[in-house]
Formats: C-alpha cells, sequence, structure tokens
C-alpha cells in the first residue's frame, strides 16, 4: 500500500510542471518569433541607409543645379566630377548640356549623382534659356 501512495503523489507532481516537449516547442517557437524580428531590423537598417544615400545625392545634385542657375546660359558646360572630401567620398556627379534642347536658346542641364559603383542614382534636370537672344 506504501508503494502505491508514492505513485500516486509523483503523479501528482509530475503533471504539475511542463514536459520536455513543451519546453522544447515553446523554445521553437520563440527562436523563430526571434529571427523573424531580426531580419526585420537588419531591413529596416538597410532601407534607412538607402534613404539617407538617397536624401544626401539629392543634395548634391541640387547644389549642381543652384551653380548652374547661377553661372548663367552661357557658362553651363558637361563635365564629371567625383564629389569627395572627407564628407561625401563615395558620390560621383555627372552634369550633362544639351544645348538647343528643347528648342533653339535653351539648354537641357541634367545633373546625376551616383554611388555604390554607379548601381544607385539621383538625376535632376532643368531648361535654361539665353534671355539675350
Amino acid at each position: 500500500m506504501k508503494s502505491m501512495n508514492f505513485m500516486n503523489k509523483f503523479n501528482t507532481i509530475n503533471n504539475s510542471g511542463f514536459t520536455l516537449m513543451e519546453v522544447l516547442v515553446a523554445m521553437v517557437i520563440l527562436t523563430v518569433g526571434l529571427l523573424g524580428m531580426a531580419a526585420l531590423i537588419t531591413g529596416i537598417i538597410n532601407s534607412n541607409k538607402l534613404s539617407n544615400r538617397m536624401s544626401v545625392a539629392t543634395v548634391v545634385a541640387q547644389d549642381k543645379m543652384e551653380d548652374i542657375k547661377r553661372i548663367g546660359y552661357a557658362d553651363a558646360e558637361a563635365g564629371t566630377e567625383p564629389y569627395g572630401g572627407a564628407d561625401f567620398p563615395l558620390y560621383k556627379r555627372v552634369t550633362d548640356v544639351a544645348s538647343g534642347s528643347p528648342a533653339s536658346g535653351m539648354k537641357t542641364i541634367t545633373v546625376t549623382v551616383s554611388w555604390d559603383a554607379d548601381a544607385h542614382s539621383v538625376e535632376l534636370k532643368t531648361i535654361i534659356a539665353d534671355i539675350e537672344e
């Protein structure tokens, strides 16, 4: 009779906790959730980096556009320049000037700023006219 009483106490104690299988399933579910969150965070960080680089490239292109508008129609010329220095070492700025486009006495100015070995770029266009003509 004593052995039966011991078995009842053992079964009662054993049923009050978690089984090894329940713990393993909970750990797998938690791991899958945490790995999903890590992938999400990595994607967010990469998107923020791309957004930052696009913003910088847009400012660099706008800076060149303002220079071209300031110097005027006669002095606007095409060219390629590494836009670097300490602040922006990985950007390249290309200025293209199409004379007579869209009409005579006008120039279409295209400024393209690229980075990551030209894998990404921002392009701005404007038209300037010869007001003396």
